[in-house]
């Protein structure tokens, strides 16, 4: 797949993970084990640290967005739900995606990369643009948020909550999944580890027969 990030002067460094013919399915006991040990450390911890934390919210107000409130990033959500024992345990690729993002501190979104197209643009989400995001029918405004956009740049996910249409389904084969790191935090050697990590686990827990890693 071919990847274009057109948010550098955000700030932006993204690590990218493909994998083909996953398997969705219940976790098993050794990936739930696994993730519920990391929420046990993070509910003890204020998380993502401050620096961290700072660093990742500055990326986002670069464009023109306020991450604050429901719009805050997915990370620190999830470390919040760590914190206050109401944390997620969905299904096998859920539950990757969640625990690579409470371990590092950062943003992920795992979308169908048969709905994403043949390549993906990292861009700054326009004027008017919005998209629905759950079952309820609620919308956000993508309006200067970085956005994880299809092949035709229909935008399908961010760092705050990803569109329903490009959500992982039981009839999902193919994925990508997109960190979104600050560059004044991260350097490539830490986010293509974090993304090699990442694919490993794709292998171990969803059967992906093969992955990639690229960072951009």
């Amino acid at each position: 797949m071919d990847v274009v990030n057109e948010c550098r002067d955000l700030g932006l460094i993204a690590g990218i993970i493909t994998a083909d013919n996953v398997v969705m399915r219940e976790s098993d006991f050794t990936q739930t084990d696994e993730l519920a040990k990391l929420v046990d450390v993070r509910r003890s911890q204020e998380f993502p640290p401050d620096r961290l934390k700072q660093a990742v919210r500055a990326m986002l107000k670069n464009g023109g967005f306020k991450p604050t409130g429901r719009n805050k990033p997915a990370s620190e959500y999830l470390a919040q739900a760590a914190r206050e024992e109401r944390f997620p345990y969905i299904n096998n690729l859920v539950d990757i995606n969640n625990y690579f993002s409470l371990f590092s501190g950062l943003p992920i979104s795992m979308l169908d990369s048969d709905i994403v197209g043949s390549s993906l643009i990292l861009r700054k989400g326009l004027e008017g643009e919005s998209y629905v995001f759950n079952s309820g029918g609620q919308v956000i405004d993508l309006k200067g948020l970085i956005c994880s956009a299809s092949a035709d740049s229909e935008p399908l996910g961010n760092p705050v909550k990803d569109s329903m249409k490009a959500k992982l389904s039981s009839s999902t084969r193919n994925i990508i999944a997109v960190i979104y790191a600050p560059s004044d935090y991260f350097d490539r050697m830490r986010i293509e580890e974090l993304g090699r990590q990442f694919a490993v686990k794709l292998t171990d827990y969803a059967s992906a027969d093969s992955t990639a890693v690229t960072v951009v």
